[in-house]
C-alpha cells in the first residue's frame, strides 16, 4: 500500500507530468461504469504522455541536467516551443 507521502507526490504537478491525462482516464472510467473499452483514447493519451516525458527524463539524466524531470513551468515552456501536443 503506498504511503500518504507517495500519494501526495503523485498529485504534485512538478513530479507527475501526466496528471491531467491520469485524471482524464480515471474520470472516463468513473463516467462509463468501468468499461475499459470506452476509455481507450484516454489510456492511449496517458501512455503516450508517460513515454514522451520518460524520454525527456532519460535525456536530461544522460546530460546530467537536474532535476531529471522538468518542473511544471519548464514542461509548459517545452510544449509551447513544440507548437502542438506531442501526444
Amino acid at each position: 500500500m503506498p504511503s500518504p507521502y507517495h500519494s501526495f507526490r503523485l498529485r504534485d504537478p512538478d513530479v507527475n507530468p501526466c496528471l491531467l491525462e491520469s485524471d482524464a482516464s480515471t474520470r472516463c472510467m468513473d463516467e462509463n461504469n468501468y468499461i475499459r473499452e470506452m476509455c481507450t483514447t484516454c489510456f492511449l493519451k496517458y501512455k503516450n504522455c508517460r513515454k514522451f516525458w520518460n524520454a525527456i527524463m532519460i535525456e536530461r539524466r544522460r546530460n546530467e541536467v537536474k532535476p531529471h524531470m522538468p518542473t511544471a513551468a519548464e514542461r509548459e515552456k517545452i510544449l509551447g516551443e513544440m507548437g502542438k501536443m506531442p501526444y
